[in-house]
């Protein structure tokens, strides 16, 4: 079988391909980014979910005139891998040569160096006018997905980007997780979409005057590309919702998806041992049992910070997730 991903030195060269050779590519660039994180480590879940969506982009627009902004970055991996950077994720001896988010200083397909949740929109929002104001015509797409859309910047971007009379896409990438589960009210319409189609007559972007447009399998270049084609080159806002499996193509991300969405590298085993995290936790749940008013709040973040799911369930109701919004799990000041 011909190795597609060798072919590829920039997105032209994706543009050149069949959708059955995108297909083959696409697997080829899952096994290379299974196989460099394992190594590595790294943001594994969120990277496999973005596969196809990373394809088909590259496909139908134009980088770097189009603009991709990430959210986070850390589903880059593929951008990487179609824009030069192959060899960071193909030679062993270059795998420590890119950052693990986007970063100007490796690339012009890279617009921002983000390494933090729930920006892309409204950085989006300001390329969008930024572009209005010099009279230019290119693509914004702002990419965002893995919880993000329950931060206060995400909303605070939609609410700015559609107001604009112009092209911005969102592209909101739902695979049905934050790095743990989803908590938030905005959730519930997400999923009404989902088992709807795309149809359900209560829209939460509708509701802000978005156009939409729902994927169901987002993984699926033949779904994918038709949509994204539709609405490039658009003159209004517009969300492009895809539904993704996050760590698809990885048996143990798909079935664990809170514990994969970042590994650690192969041979790096922390099971078992005690750390700040484990010690933090273990006196948190003491101080529980012992008063039912302490809880534990956590900003969507709970594995990072030792609050296992072990914890969660045994915490019960006074454990709190906020959704990826720092600023409401902040604890107000005591007299």
């Amino acid at each position: 079988m011909p190795s597609y991903l060798n072919k590829i030195e920039s997105p032209q060269d994706v543009k050149k391909l069949s959708i059955d050779e995108l297909n083959i590519l696409a697997t080829e660039i899952r096994q290379t980014l299974i196989e460099r994180i394992t190594v590595t480590g790294g943001h594994m879940g969120p990277n496999l979910g973005m596969v196809e969506a990373s394809i088909a982009l590259h496909y139908v627009f134009d980088s770097p005139k189009d603009k991709f902004v990430f959210d986070v970055s850390h589903q880059c991996y593929t951008h990487k891998i179609l824009t030069g950077r192959k060899d960071g994720f193909t030679n062993p001896e270059h795998y420590f040569s890119y950052s693990g988010y986007t970063n100007p200083n490796e690339s012009n397909h890279d617009i921002f160096m983000i390494g933090h949740t729930a920006t892309s929109i409204s950085l989006a929002v300001g390329l969008a006018k930024a572009r209005d104001l010099k009279g230019e015509n290119e693509n914004i797409i702002a990419i965002i997905g893995d919880g993000s859309m329950s931060g206060g910047e995400a909303f605070e971007g939609l609410n700015n980007a559609a107001m604009l009379n112009s092209n911005m896409i969102v592209l909101f990438n739902d695979n049905e997780m934050s790095i743990a589960e989803n908590y938030g009210g905005m959730y519930n319409n997400f999923s009404l979409l989902r088992k709807t189609n795309g149809e359900a007559k209560c829209n939460f972007f509708k509701s802000f005057g978005f156009d939409y447009y729902y994927v169901e399998d987002g993984n699926d270049l033949k779904q994918l590309i038709p949509v994204l084609q539709e609405v490039k080159d658009t003159v209004h806002p517009t969300v492009v919702h895809i539904h993704t499996e996050k760590g698809k193509g990885h048996e143990f991300s798909e079935v664990n998806k809170e514990l994969g969405h970042y590994v650690l590298p192969s041979g790096f085993d922390m099971s078992g041992m005690e750390s700040y995290d484990s010690l933090t936790a273990n006196f948190l749940l003491e101080k529980m049992k012992k008063d039912p008013t302490v809880i534990a709040i956590s900003p969507a973040t709970a594995g990072q910070t030792g609050l296992s799911p072990d914890f969660r369930k045994k915490a019960g109701n006074q454990y709190i997730d906020v959704g990826i919004a720092e600023e409401l799990a902040a604890p107000l000041p005591q007299d």
